[in-house]
């Protein structure tokens, strides 16, 4: 029993690291961008979630969705079109600019909403929980369903939609999809979008099991990246995979040790670094042709 209840705590905290890297693994698999000011995109999201609440009652949760979608979306945009496209081809570059930037964000919050954190009420039906020999609390079961529903939803746009495929050539070859007539530029803008936005529908995701603060994002953002990295650049299979094995990882070794949550940090990335050792590509890998 507790075995089970260990994996439903697992499979949760796998889904929340999967809505936060969905977007890491397009703007730093297919553009090489390490973007540190992500977890303010999360940030920005929960935010709105707190701001539509006088406005729409508990039912905030649900309407912020879309919003928050869109608000994180074009302030990742905006990064990217003043800052961002400057530095390209230069991660380590991209990691100071954007670092700063989410030290100056986290600020600006702070000065907004103040220091403290605040709640976002959740709506009723997502109060308690199904009892199935295990506890499967509604918040945690919306939250897996939104995981996989934006999961779904990604892969759909990339194999059903122009734009989607497009934005696969990039990824692939940069240099062949430009000369191919593909305006490299133009879907860069619009994966920083998509990118930035799942950030704003993760953070929406974290006002259910938590208080929203300025720092809300940097409490996650290392995990995403290691899910990013451990599951393959660009690779959208071996994030869902990673996310969940880091997941279920964390929760088994939080129940198993005393002071759990610092020495599962340090097991989690003990057993990435392994991994990586052995797959320094990670799980998976684009696969191209080329000339042996």
């Amino acid at each position: 029993m507790a075995t089970l209840n260990q994996l439903v705590i697992g499979a949760s905290i796998g889904a929340v690291l999967l809505l936060i890297a969905l977007g890491l693994t397009f703007t730093f698999g297919q553009m090489g961008v390490i973007n540190m000011a992500h977890g303010e995109f999360i940030m920005a999201g929960a935010y709105t979630a707190y701001l539509l609440q006088p406005l729409v009652g508990t039912q905030s949760v649900l309407v912020a969705l879309p919003v928050a979608f869109a608000v994180a979306g074009v302030l990742g945009l905006i990064l990217e079109r003043l800052a961002i496209r400057h530095f390209y081809g230069r991660p380590l570059d991209t990691l100071l600019l954007t670092w700063g930037i989410s030290l100056v964000l986290q600020q600006v919050a702070r000065d907004i909403f103040g220091a403290p954190n605040v709640q976002v009420r959740a709506p009723g039906w997502l109060t308690g929980g199904l009892d199935l020999g295990v506890r499967l609390p509604y918040n945690r079961v919306f939250i897996m369903v939104l995981a996989v529903g934006c999961v779904l939803a990604i892969w759909l746009y990339l194999t059903r939609l122009r734009h989607g495929r497009r934005m696969r050539a990039v990824m692939q070859n940069r240099q062949l999809a430009a000369v191919s007539g593909v305006a490299t530029e133009r879907v860069d803008q619009l994966t920083f979008f998509i990118g930035s936005g799942l950030a704003g529908v993760a953070g929406v995701a974290l006002t259910l099991i938590g208080p929203v603060g300025p720092t809300l994002g940097t409490n996650y953002i290392v995990d995403a990246f290691l899910v990013v990295v451990a599951g393959g650049l660009g690779q959208l299979r071996g994030a869902v995979i990673a996310a969940f094995a880091l997941g279920i990882l964390n929760s088994f070794v939080e129940f198993w040790v005393d002071n759990g949550a610092s020495l599962a940090k340090v097991v989690v990335f003990a057993v990435i670094i392994g991994f990586l050792q052995l797959r320094p590509q990670g799980m998976f890998v684009v696969r191209t042709r080329a000339l042996s």
